[in-house]
């Protein structure tokens, strides 16, 4: 492949996915992570994208689709059925991971009676919780990628790998009978330091996301032991779990 058609590949990748890592992008192309690396250094002269700590980002995006503030608008009253029903499961003083997931952030609206202690990477979280006096909460290292309101990187992935918390709380892009999806590689290889972090991982998935597999996979249905979810996912989908010995609650609807 030329040189001038894989930096045409490498910008089109990331106007669909806004940011990626280095060992994303390479195995995108087919190319050495060298080879992307001098890719980026053109890509990035042109003014089209910005390298990063471990990848490179897109430097204007053509929507606001994959925006926390955009995110937070879909499936709203669901997403609040789910954080309810997920915070109802945390048990008081416990140590709980929270990705940076609009779901999840529903899920923190309701855990300050529980004074949790929380690890995070999502800035929308660590705001939230930032004047509440009973909480402790520990924001993880990373780069900040501001439209979607998180910590990612190296740096990020490192933090995780270092703790140790009672749950997880986290959200992904799909689900199906092979296993949870998700949609930047980036954010994959923080959830995996998560889900080795903690001794019980929930997925909070609202229907959309019951039979629709995202871009890369994050996990088999063992690496999960709850998935939370509404009371408009299809019901043959949540039998079919439930019949893989995983546990699935069905929040109801306000």
């Amino acid at each position: 492949m030329q040189p001038e058609e894989r930096q045409h590949r490498i910008a089109e990748y990331l106007q669909e996915v806004e940011f990626a890592s280095l060992e994303e992008i390479a195995r995108r192309v087919g190319a050495s992570a060298s080879t992307v690396r001098r890719d980026l250094t053109v890509l990035e002269g042109s003014g089209s994208m910005r390298r990063t700590h471990g990848g490179a980002r897109i430097v204007t995006p053509r929507s606001d689709e994959f925006t926390f503030s955009a995110r937070d608008t879909h499936q709203l009253a669901e997403k609040e059925a789910i954080g309810r029903a997920c915070a109802e499961l945390i048990q008081p003083n416990q140590t709980v991971i929270m990705d940076a997931g609009t779901t999840v952030y529903h899920v923190a609206r309701y855990l300050e009676p529980k004074t949790p202690q929380v690890i995070t990477n999502s800035l929308p979280v660590a705001n939230l919780f930032a004047s509440a006096n009973r909480l402790e909460v520990m924001v993880s290292g990373g780069v900040i990628y501001p439209r979607l309101g998180v910590l990612v990187g190296p740096g990020a992935v490192e933090a995780f790998t270092r703790m140790h918390a009672d749950v997880a709380v986290m959200s992904a892009g799909g689900i199906t009978l092979e296993g949870i999806t998700n949609s930047h590689g980036l954010l994959i290889d923080i959830q995996r330091a998560m889900i080795n972090a903690s001794q019980r991982v929930i997925f909070c998935l609202d229907h959309t996301k019951f039979g629709r597999r995202s871009v890369l996979p994050l996990c088999d249905l063992e690496g999960a032991d709850v998935v939370v979810t509404d009371s408009a996912a299809p019901a043959d989908l949540v039998q079919a779990l439930r019949e893989r010995s995983l546990e699935v609650v069905v929040a109801p609807a306000a």
